[in-house]
């Protein structure tokens, strides 16, 4: 989250942060916006019997500061099928590996265990399954021999933070489509 508002900040994202929510109140990002004068927003999803009426209430919370794109960071709820009607092809995440591998928790663990050669960062859209949403980019970091589970996470965070912005640019840009599980761009 913090990249993306530097990134705005910076001129490098022509776009406007117009809220930063969480649903659990001692989130990190949220002092963070604060202080940067962003509208700041907390749900905490049990107090909600259900996920539809939680995802409501999120929806609610993001059209009224008129929210476009939906670019989530380090938010650890699924959101379901109403949240993802209400904002179509507009829901963006990252994670930290070259997805389809490692999906879910621990991403960085699993590869690691795995012992793969190559891991990364990808940007994709939500869908209603965990982490398997149309790839909007993706960057490889190699696995060092000597990497354990926070070297490795740092060099992935790294990229993350340049390659999240670059992909919400991307994005807003336009000049893309989805086919099936793919995100075609026009000039690509």
């Amino acid at each position: 989250m913090r990249a993306i508002v530097e990134a705005t900040h910076d001129g490098r994202l022509d776009a406007h942060v117009a809220l930063v929510m969480a649903n659990r109140a001692d989130a990190k990002g949220l002092e963070f916006a604060r202080e940067a004068r962003i509208d700041t927003c907390v749900i905490p999803h049990r107090d909600y019997p259900s996920r539809d009426e939680f995802d409501a209430m999120v929806v609610a919370a993001l059209r009224g500061r008129g929210v476009e794109l939906v670019c989530l960071a380090g938010f650890m709820r699924l959101l379901g099928r109403p949240f993802l009607a209400a904002f179509p092809d507009a829901v963006l995440n990252i994670h930290p590996s070259l997805l389809p591998a490692f999906a879910g928790e621990h991403a960085v663990r699993q590869a690691l265990r795995h012992g793969v050669k190559v891991s990364g960062a990808t940007v994709h859209f939500v869908t209603s399954d965990l982490d398997s949403g149309p790839i909007v980019v993706q960057e490889a970091v190699p696995v060092l021999d000597d990497d354990d589970e926070q070297t490795l996470a740092a060099r992935i965070l790294a990229v993350e933070h340049r390659l999240y912005p670059e992909a919400i640019r991307r994005i807003l840009t336009g000049g893309w489509r989805i086919e099936g599980r793919r995100v075609l761009w026009r000039n690509a």
